[in-house]
This record gives structure tokens, C-alpha cells and sequence, in this order.
């Protein structure tokens, strides 16, 4: 395993006040609906998730620095884990021509309002059950997504994993270093069930036999 970022300059795009998050709003209830991952989560108030997340070209940069490490060409299999409307997907058949391409989300809404080129390819489902053959992928990755599992289902998500690729697993999970960071994290998570120190997180996958790569979302 080694520790690989490709996602600081997406991730500190995005200026956040964390305290104000929980004094403006009722975060239990926020979350609640975070929670349904519908259109409120996706493209409804900023309160409740994203505020409205759709294609701005951001991925791009992300997809470039993954193909490259990779070894993406033409004919290589990817698949997302928790793919969302599935941008960084799309960025991919956009860096490499040829490109075969799966994506999985539990988001009925986020599949439904997915980018209109690679909707064909998504999948409303769960991550602690790939719908995939062992060994189908040769590079398989889930960016934000696993923190939203409790742990039982985050162990057999981590599994499934390592189980349909034949090659590349990269794994981002929400984390926290210090007292600060893990603060700022319960303030602005709305979705988080998983509350790990890098460290855990480590020891987590070592147990359940993973053998890809991972990072970190800190919220210093």
C-alpha cells in the first residue's frame, strides 16, 4: 500500500466556515436529510450537501494524474465506487480514448442527473456488493465514499475492492490528524459514519487484506 494525493487542489478549492455550519442551521436535522442522498443533498441548499453539484471541469487534473500513475490506454477497465454523477468518469474517457468505464453509487438521483455521455455505464447500488466478476477492473477506486459506511459494511466494502480488480485500487476517506481537524470534521460532515485516525484507517484495510493505495480528506 502507499499513501498517493491526487486530490488537494479539488479538496482546498472550497472555502468552508465550520463553526458557522452548526450555529446557522439544526445539524441533526441537516443530516437526516443529508442522509437520503437525494436532490436536497446534491443540488439543494448548501446546508444539506453540495448546493448544487454539477460539471465545472474540475476532475480533469485528477483524472490526468491517476491515468498517468496507472498506466491507463486504451482498453483498460476503471470502476468508481460511490461515482456520484460520475465527472471524474467522464474525465477519464476524455484523458484516455478508449477507456472502458463503470461507476456504482447508492444515489438513485445522482445516477439519474449523472453526465449524459456515460449514464449507460452507471449502476445504482451498494458498495458492500459489487455486481462485478473478481478480477474485472484494472483500476478500481472509491474517492469520499467509504466514511459513509458503518463499519461492518465499510470491511466488506474494502473487500469488494480488492476482490474485482485485477490491478490499481486507490481508496479517499475523510479523516482526522488533531483535536482540530477532528472538530471541523464533525462540524461540517452531514453523511460520515466512519470517525477514523489515518492510523485506523491503515490498520483497517491491512486486516481486511487490501492491497491498493489510499488518502486522506483532512479539514484543518
Amino acid at each position: 500500500m502507499a499513501h498517493l494525493d491526487f486530490l488537494a487542489s479539488v479538496h482546498k478549492s472550497t472555502k468552508r466556515d465550520y463553526r458557522q455550519r452548526v450555529l446557522d442551521h439544526d445539524k441533526a436535522e441537516c443530516a437526516e436529510i443529508a442522509l437520503q442522498f437525494g436532490k436536497d443533498y446534491w443540488d439543494g441548499e448548501r446546508h444539506l450537501g453540495y448546493g448544487g453539484y454539477r460539471y465545472d471541469g474540475r476532475w480533469r487534473p485528477v483524472a490526468e494524474a491517476m491515468a498517468q500513475h496507472y498506466g491507463l490506454k486504451a482498453g483498460s477497465k476503471v470502476l468508481d465506487v460511490g461515482c456520484g454523477k460520475g465527472f471524474l468518469l467522464y474525465e477519464f474517457t476524455q484523458v484516455v480514448p478508449g477507456i472502458e468505464v463503470a461507476g456504482l453509487d447508492i444515489s438513485t438521483y445522482a445516477i439519474e442527473n449523472s453526465k449524459e455521455e456515460i449514464r449507460p455505464f452507471l449502476h445504482v447500488g451498494n458498495a458492500t456488493k459489487l455486481p462485478f466478476k473478481d478480477n474485472e477492473f484494472d483500476l478500481v477506486y472509491s474517492l469520499n465514499a467509504l466514511h459513509n459506511l458503518y463499519l461492518f459494511d465499510l470491511w466488506s466494502a474494502v473487500k469488494e475492492i480488492e476482490r474485482v480488480s485485477r490491478g490499481g485500487k486507490y481508496i479517499v476517506v475523510e479523516t482526522y490528524r488533531n483535536e482540530r481537524e477532528k472538530a471541523n470534521l464533525l462540524y461540517w460532515q452531514l453523511t460520515c459514519r466512519a470517525f477514523h485516525t489515518p492510523q485506523e484507517w491503515e490498520w483497517l484495510y491491512q486486516q481486511a487484506g487490501y492491497t491498493g493505495d489510499y488518502g486522506y480528506i483532512t479539514f484543518e
